[in-house]
Parts: structure tokens; C-alpha cells; sequence
């Protein structure tokens, strides 16, 4: 029975990957990632040779077809993301549905588990995690205002993802609708310059701004 692993790899840096994704690395016929390039410099340094096919949010149908018939062919497949969990913000839950409407039971699902942002930043953030609101990336334009007044009308301790390009924005969003909820925002977690910021989400404005906006970042609203 072929097997499409889901594998999680590291969010920074390159020590957080377990023994048994990297078996699975070894072991599998070809392995699905975002960035071809950011996956070589993973493999490279665990001496893993494998094919890479890219597969991503902008992939046609044409390549999710063909990742079908690699399956039915029998090859074992391990699907990766350039960072973290695939699956959680990522194409990844696409191709997982594809495949169980396709060959239900013939083929056998995987979740291989390990590094993910949200988790890892929610573990040092102090605020309850016996239950969480996930939301991913806000919303560019479209729904973002929906967004924000989800978050504001949410009680549970809420965890969503934002790039270096919207974070002020989104801090500043947080600070109108909640001004005095508890914020932490984590900073190129894992890496060199990993930063946790603390307070309101004014305080926490103040203090990224001393700073250079670099990274992809976290943030946890508290209760």
C-alpha cells in the first residue's frame, strides 16, 4: 500500500527535526515542497537525496493529478513544507482531501509530527492553552475588519500568524479593538534573533518599532 507521509520539518532552526521524519525523508520515492531551494538546503545538511517536486498554494490542478497517479503507481510520498506542520496555513489539507476522495483507504495517510509556530509560541506566552483560537494569516484586504472583530468578540486566548509586511497594521488593529487585552508577539522563532515581545498590543508596537522588521512573526492575545 503506498503511503503519503505528512512531515513536519523545522521552523528555524535545523536541529528540530526527529529522527523518524528524517527516516521518512530517506525512505520515500519523491518528496512534495513549497520551495525546491529552501528544501535542498534542509536535505543537503542531513545528506538526503531525493526528487523534490514543488507543490503550493499557486499549484494547478494538473499537479495535484499527477501526485495522484505517482500514488496509484505505488511510490511512496512525503509532503513538506518550507517551515512547520504542512497542512496548517498551507495547501497541504488540499491535497490530504484529494487523496482520501480518490483512494479512500488505498492509500495509507501518515502524520509524521514535530516543529509548528503557533505551539511553540504558545507554549511561552503564559496565557491559558487548555483551549485556543487558531486563525492563520488575517486576511489582506478583503474580511480583514471580520477578522479583527472575531479576534475582539473572542474570549479564548487566540493565535494567528502575520508577515513583517502587516504586522504594524495588525498591531495596531489589536490595540484599537482590545487595548488592554495581554499580547506576546514572537519574533523568527527558533533562529538567531528570536524575540518575544510582552504586554498590550500598544506596548508591544512600541517596542518592535526600536527594532528591525524582519521575520515572519506570531501573535498570542491573551485573556
Amino acid at each position: 500500500m503506498p503511503i503519503l507521509y505528512i512531515v513536519a520539518t523545522p521552523i528555524g532552526n535545523l536541529k528540530d527535526i526527529t529522527h523518524r521524519a528524517l527516516e521518512v525523508l530517506h525512505g520515500v520515492d519523491v518528496i512534495l515542497c513549497e520551495d525546491t531551494c529552501v528544501t535542498h538546503k534542509l536535505l543537503s545538511h542531513y545528506g538526503i537525496k531525493k526528487p523534490l517536486e514543488s507543490y503550493h498554494q499557486h499549484s494547478r490542478l494538473a499537479k495535484a493529478d499527477h501526485i495522484l497517479e505517482m500514488l496509484a503507481e505505488g511510490k511512496n510520498i512525503a509532503l513538506i513544507s518550507d517551515a512547520g506542520t504542512p497542512g496548517i496555513s498551507d495547501p497541504g489539507g488540499m491535497l490530504v482531501e484529494a487523496v482520501r476522495e480518490r483512494f479512500y483507504d488505498a492509500v495509507k495517510i501518515v502524520p509524521i509530527p514535530g516543529a509548528n509556530a503557533a505551539l511553540a509560541a504558545l507554549s511561552v506566552s503564559g496565557f491559558p492553552a487548555d483551549r485556543f483560537l487558531f486563525l492563520g494569516f488575517p486576511p489582506h484586504k478583503k474580511g480583514r475588519k471580520t477578522y479583527f472583530e472575531k479576534i475582539a468578540a473572542t474570549e479564548e486566548t487566540i493565535v494567528f500568524y502575520e508577515s513583517k509586511h502587516r504586522i504594524i497594521k495588525a498591531l495596531e488593529e489589536l490595540s484599537r479593538i482590545a487595548p488592554a487585552r495581554p499580547v506576546m508577539v514572537a519574533r523568527e522563532l527558533t533562529k538567531q534573533f528570536e524575540t518575544l515581545y510582552h504586554g498590550t498590543a500598544g506596548e508591544c508596537l512600541a517596542q518592535l518599532k526600536k527594532d528591525k522588521i524582519l521575520g515572519e512573526f506570531v501573535v498570542v492575545r491573551g485573556l
